[in-house]
């Protein structure tokens, strides 16, 4: 029979707060992480952007705005028709 004396009590005690304390520095350790004022023109770039095709993207925006007859009608429902 396995015996429960202190010393297992306190090696199992010293596992939780162990276990415990990596993971506050994992979770703590992620809010650091940011952009640099001296690192926000490389983020600035043209190839940074979320567009992958900035022309394609012109285009469509121009039959949307054509067909809708208002202007940035892709973000929301409806358009210049007054309809919903």
């Amino acid at each position: 029979m396995k015996s429960s004396g202190p010393a297992q009590w306190a090696g199992s005690v010293l596992a939780r707060g162990l276990a415990a304390l990596l993971v506050l520095a994992a979770l703590g350790g992620c809010g650091v992480v940011g952009v640099k004022p001296w690192q926000r023109d490389l983020m600035a770039k043209p190839e940074m952007q979320l567009d992958a095709a900035p022309m394609d993207s012109a285009i469509d925006d121009h039959i949307y705005f054509s067909k809708e007859a208002s202007s940035g009608g892709r973000g929301f429902g409806g358009g210049g028709c007054g309809c919903n």
